[in-house]
């Protein structure tokens, strides 16, 4: 036989009664043998609660809410019976309502709510929804019957969480199943005492009736049917990728229970657990998912985690003091106290030094809890031997569960490592010697966050990134292309994610947690209503609470830059083509660096000085590998590279760069790029790259245009002068010549001390062969003292600043 239970969710609308009835005829002709505890209507207990408090407190609209719960339970009919079977079971729950008038009414008289008056109170909502119930199944022509648990289970009067009387109630259950085969529908959760007054079993009661039963009769399978698909790996309101598990051992179960897994309760596997009844836990709405089994020693357990559970709301007294060295009875006397003022402790930790002692409890505890213990310990805190309690509220509880962490190396590793990557404190920690779970106790804040990165850590088959992207431009399109077209290959080949998540222009912004349609991002950007406001970002992202975010800055904006160090703050890395970040005052680079790093997340800018060359991991790979950087000469301007490699003599300056104006490759104003200024700032991030604290005014600029080109009101005025200057460079170009050498506009840093200006060099200076509008880079060091190590290369795409971003950084998101 199977037993199966139904929670309110799962008969929560009348419509859903159809397809638990088709699982009930499904498995009676396969087994002819079937048993199904149902519970109240959604939400019915909880009404009857309030009702019970209304009338307590002289309230009568208490009578109301009763009419109206009345009006609920009629209304759940009407859908499912013909016409002619409705007046004889409106009667039925009309003779019920009667019954619960006057026990309320009795209550309202007294104004007293005993524990033993709501009990009665909260069984009519299994009574009326098991009536129903059953006589819905009658009219489809079924073998029901309908049985109240009162006749069949037996407790103590502990009224609210009365304790069952497994013999008298064993052999209740059987001398009843002896003579009954038909469909059993059983109320749960309620019970009675052996003098026949009614009971609760409390939390998760419904499951319990199902569990005891099973045991009593024992029975195949126990199933519990509610709206999720089984147990999952952690909360998935609270973990996105939380999946459902296939199998779970008992204990395993127990725990998680425990931690706040809320599909099961504890207490309701142990009747199944001491049968070996396998628990399988299931979806009415998805009744085809196979669910998840809970039983002994299952085959093939999954990993070495299978779950991740919490409790959100606790509170941490810790007990400490040099009299607790060494005294035996301390632990003693501090959990006696507890348990006097009646105190649930959740977990526990102690040092081995015997010192403190931590317990985690339910903020509702807190106050009791400090009494009992400083009454207990009046003594020795007076004497200064124990500190006062110290009480630590707003705090969870996390859990790590599996089996297989048994004599496991490596798993406490990851998890520390994980919360560490975070910057997650962890205010305590618990781990039993049975090594089932490690439970660690966090700021309620990090909750979230931490979930999610644990559950990642165990689970996760590859890296998700949430990216960001400020600036559409030229560039951010570009970019936005890049990763939809290589999205596919960096998932296959890299197990990684690359998920935009966001997208803003100057104008609006766009936020899609499922990730935004890179082949639609222009329309759903322009029909988005939001528009681009900086703190409503953080404030998404917050909220949001995705790991991995990163912000990636295709703007040229010193706003978003201001923002950095709020963005950092809030765990999200940055990646910058934006160069302003890191070409501020040196004590604005050094805070973002220091930020990243005390948040445990990345601040990376390979664009920043030579585009899509890999220039900066470059020289911190010298530098980290412990050479030491003596000398640097870069070109790092794809538009002054591109001028002077194609300036020869016969070809005037002038003509030279109105080309390179007409290719793209200089600004409207060529005196944006002319003047130095950007590549100055590339120099100005290398030097600070090695540690020198320098400042963008510390780097002398020899400018390559007359003072008259410098000073030219406008782009016209600017043109005409260039001309008029072109035989200032014939006399450059042709004097170079006459040497043997070509003219370059090289960036150098020596001895501390950075430079830019115009250079005759000869054919054996690894500049002189460069072409188009390749940049390049000579580093010479303590390693490569006689030959300089050389990168060049195209920078990529021409782009105007800021830099486009490279496949580099996509290589950097990896490590995220």
């Amino acid at each position: 036989m199977k037993v199966l239970k139904f929670g309110g969710t799962s008969v929560g609308k009348p419509e859903n009664l159809n397809t638990i009835f088709r699982v009930i005829t499904d498995f009676y002709q396969n087994d002819n043998a079937l048993t199904a505890v149902f519970s109240a209507l959604s939400g019915a207990t909880d009404e009857l609660i309030h009702i019970s408090r209304l009338a307590a407190s002289r309230d009568r609209s208490y009578e109301a809410r009763i009419d109206s719960l009345r009006d609920r339970h009629l209304q759940f009919i009407g859908p499912l019976f013909p016409d002619e079977i409705k007046p004889e079971l409106v009667d039925t729950i009309d003779l019920l309502f009667t019954e619960l008038r006057d026990i309320v009414h009795g209550i309202f008289l007294l104004k007293e709510l005993s524990n033993r008056s709501l009990d009665l109170v909260m069984s009519f909502g299994e009574r009326l929804s098991n009536t129903i119930i059953a006589r819905y199944g009658q009219s489809l022509g079924l073998p029901v019957n309908y049985v109240d648990a009162r006749q069949l289970i037996v407790t103590d009067d502990n009224f609210g969480a009365a304790r069952i009387q497994m013999d008298i109630t064993v052999e209740k259950i059987r001398n009843y199943y002896r003579s009954s085969s038909e469909i059993q529908i059983v109320t749960g959760f309620i019970a009675a005492t052996e003098e026949g007054i009614t009971t609760t079993l409390g939390r998760g009661g419904s499951d319990f009736t199902a569990s005891v039963i099973a045991a009593a009769v024992d029975a195949e399978e126990v199933q519990i049917w509610t709206d999720v698909n089984g147990v999952m790996s952690a909360d998935p309101h609270k973990v996105r990728e939380a999946f459902s598990l296939r199998e779970l051992s008992y204990e395993e179960a127990m725990e998680m229970s425990h931690f706040g897994a809320k599909v099961l309760h504890p207490p309701t596997i142990q009747p199944a657990m001491d049968k070996h009844i396998p628990v399988r836990i299931m979806n009415t709405f998805n009744p085809e998912f196979p669910g998840t089994v809970i039983k002994s020693n299952p085959v093939g357990n999954g990993g070495f985690v299978k779950g991740i559970t919490s409790i959100s709301n606790i509170s941490l007294l810790t007990i400490q003091g040099s009299g607790m060295v060494g005294v035996t009875g301390v632990s003693s006397r501090l959990f006696g106290s507890l348990a006097k003022a009646e105190v649930n402790v959740i977990l526990i930790s102690q040092a081995s030094s015997e010192h403190p002692i931590c317990v985690a409890i339910t903020p509702d505890s807190v106050k009791k809890s400090k009494s009992a213990i400083e009454r207990e310990f009046a003594l020795e805190i007076a004497a200064h031997m124990l500190d006062p309690v110290i009480v630590e509220n707003d705090l969870t509880i996390l859990a790590v569960v599996g089996e297989r962490m048994r004599k496991t190396t490596g798993l406490a590793g990851r998890l520390f490592n994980t919360l560490s990557e975070k910057a997650i404190n962890v205010a305590a920690i618990a781990q039993g010697s049975s090594e089932l779970n490690i439970s660690i106790v966090i700021d309620k804040k990090d909750e979230l966050m931490a979930l999610n990165a644990i559950h990642d850590a165990f689970f996760a088959k590859q890296s998700q990134i949430n990216l960001f992207i400020m600036g559409v431009g030229l560039i951010g399109s570009t970019l936005l292309k890049q990763i939809r077209d290589n999205y596919q290959t960096l998932l296959s080949e890299h197990a990684l994610d690359l998920k935009v998540v966001g997208i803003a222009n100057s104008r609006k912004m766009l936020i899609d947690e499922a990730g935004i349609n890179l082949d639609s991002w222009k329309t759903a950007l322009d029909d988005s209503l939001k528009k681009t406001d900086l703190n409503q970002l953080l404030a998404e992202i917050r909220h949001l609470n995705l790991n991995n975010n990163v912000l990636v800055d295709c703007t040229a904006s010193t706003e978003l830059v201001m923002f950095y160090e709020q963005f950092l703050t809030a765990r999200t890395s940055i990646v910058a083509a934006n160069k302003l970040g890191n070409t501020g005052p040196y004590s604005q680079y050094q805070k973002f660096r220091q930020l990243a790093k005390e948040k445990n997340v990345y601040f990376l800018y390979e664009t920043n000085a030579g585009a899509a060359l890999p220039i900066i991991s470059t020289l911190r790979d010298l530098i980290n590998s412990g050479d030491r950087i003596i000398k640097i000469e870069a070109i790092l301007s794809g538009t002054i590279s591109y001028i002077f490699n194609n300036f020869q003599p016969g070809k005037k300056f002038s003509s030279v760069v109105k080309e390179a104006q007409e290719k793209g490759y200089t600004e409207p104003d060529s005196r944006d790029d002319l003047s130095g200024q950007d590549f100055a700032r590339k120099l100005l991030i290398l030097a600070r790259e090695i540690g020198i604290p320098m400042e963008l005014a510390d780097i002398h600029i020899d400018p390559i245009l007359p003072e008259n080109c410098q000073k030219a009101e406008s782009v016209d005025a600017f043109c005409h002068e260039l001309e008029k200057s072109d035989p200032h460079f014939d006399a450059l170009i042709n004097n170079a010549t006459a040497k043997g050498k070509v003219l370059r506009y090289i960036a150098n840093f020596e001895n501390n001390t950075a430079a830019i200006g115009l250079e005759e060099i000869d054919a054996a200076h690894p500049f002189h062969s460069l072409k188009g509008s390749d940049n390049i880079i000579a580093f010479t060091t303590s390693r490569y003292a006689e030959n300089p190590l050389v990168i060049k290369g195209a920078p990529g795409p021409e782009l105007k600043s800021p830099q486009p971003v490279s496949w580099r950084t996509y290589l950097k998101l990896l490590i995220l």
